[in-house]
C-alpha cells in the first residue's frame, strides 16, 4: 500500500493519562477511529504494532493514510514517528503531526509547517529523530494558567475543566474537517476553515467525507 501521508497524534499511553490536555492529539485521532469504524468507505484498518506506536489505515482526505499514536511516552515521540517513517516510506513533509498548544486558548486551532517546538517536549523529540523541523503541525489549543508560574507540567497533565471539556467534540470536529480541507484543496482552505472556529458559534455541518 503507497500510503499519502501519516497523521500522528501525540499524548502520553494508558487510562492515567487519557482525558488530559496533552492527549488532545490522541483525542483527535480517536474521533477519526471512531468515525472510520461506522463507514465502510475510510477503509479503517488496524496495522502492526511495535512497543513504539499503535497504527492503523483509513482513507481519508482523498487517499489513504496512516493514523498513529506514538506509546513512546510525550518526550520520546520522535522514535515513534522515526520508525513509522522508515518503514512506510514516508518523508518529513508528509508528517501531520497533531499536538496541544499552550499559547493557543482553548478553542483556538492553527495549522503551520516547520517553525520552532515552544518547548514541547513531544515536537521537540520528532524534530531530533526526522532530522527537520519541516513537518506540518496542527495546534490545538489548551491554554496556560492563569497563574503566570504556575507548574506547567503539571498544567498540561491536568485533565480539561468541565468547561473546557464541553466543547472537545466540537473543536476535534472542526479540526478534523480541517485536515479533510488540507489533503483535498490545500493549505489555504484548511487555514480558513480552521481560523474560522468559534467557540460561541461552531460551524455547522461538521460531517467529515471519506
Amino acid at each position: 500500500m503507497d500510503y499519502k501521508s501519516v497523521i500522528v497524534g501525540l499524548g502520553n499511553p494508558g487510562p492515567k493519562y487519557e482525558k488530559t490536555r496533552h492527549n488532545i492529539g490522541f483525542m483527535l485521532v480517536g474521533s477519526l477511529l471512531a468515525t472510520g469504524a461506522g463507514r465502510k468507505s475510510m477503509h479503517l484498518e488496524r496495522l502492526e504494532e511495535s512497543g513504539d506506536y499503535e497504527l492503523w489505515q483509513v482513507k481519508f482526505g482523498g487517499a489513504f493514510r496512516l493514523l498513529a499514536k506514538p506509546q513512546t511516552y510525550m518526550n520520546l515521540s520522535g522514535k515513534a514517528v522515526a520508525r513509522i517513517c522508515g518503514r512506510h516510506g514516508i518523508t518529513p513533509d508528509a508528517v501531520m503531526v497533531v499536538h496541544d498548544e499552550l499559547d493557543l486558548s482553548v478553542g483556538r486551532i492553527k495549522l503551520k509547517q516547520g517553525g520552532g517546538n515552544n518547548g514541547h517536549n513531544g515536537l521537540k523529540s520528532i524534530e531530533e529523530c526526522l532530522g527537520t523541523p519541516d513537518f506540518h503541525r496542527l495546534r490545538i489549543g489548551i491554554g496556560r494558567p492563569a497563574t503566570q508560574y504556575a507548574d506547567i507540567s503539571g498544567w498540561v497533565l491536568e485533565p480539561f475543566s468541565d468547561a473546557d471539556a464541553a466543547h472537545i467534540p466540537a473543536i476535534l470536529a472542526h479540526a478534523i474537517k480541517g485536515l479533510d480541507l488540507f489533503y483535498r484543496r490545500g493549505p489555504a482552505f484548511a487555514v480558513q476553515h480552521i481560523n474560522g472556529f468559534s467557540l460561541e458559534s461552531p460551524e455547522a455541518g461538521t460531517d467529515t467525507p471519506a
